[in-house]
């Protein structure tokens, strides 16, 4: 028998490979289940003023996908910083 997994507050990240030229979008995108609720996550690298690296992180609305959906990359590299 196969237990479904529970994914209630959890979320996940990728590589925004559509970020190109534009400084102002996010780095990662993903989603994130908050209290069973599916929205949308994003997330840019910064540095910090004392010069430590962070992600600062927006959730929104989730909206319907469409064609140009950006798709997840398989590079493991997207967390370097």
């Amino acid at each position: 028998m196969t237990e479904e997994y529970d994914n209630t507050n959890r979320g996940v990240l990728f590589k925004n490979d559509f970020k190109r030229d534009n400084e102002k979008a996010p780095d990662m995108t993903g989603t994130i289940n908050v209290d069973g609720v599916e929205k949308n996550i994003a997330a840019w690298k910064k540095v910090t003023q004392k010069g430590k690296p962070m992600l600062s992180i927006a959730v929104s609305e989730k909206q319907e996908s469409s064609s140009n959906a950006p798709v997840p990359s398989n590079d493991d590299d997207f967390l370097d910083f």
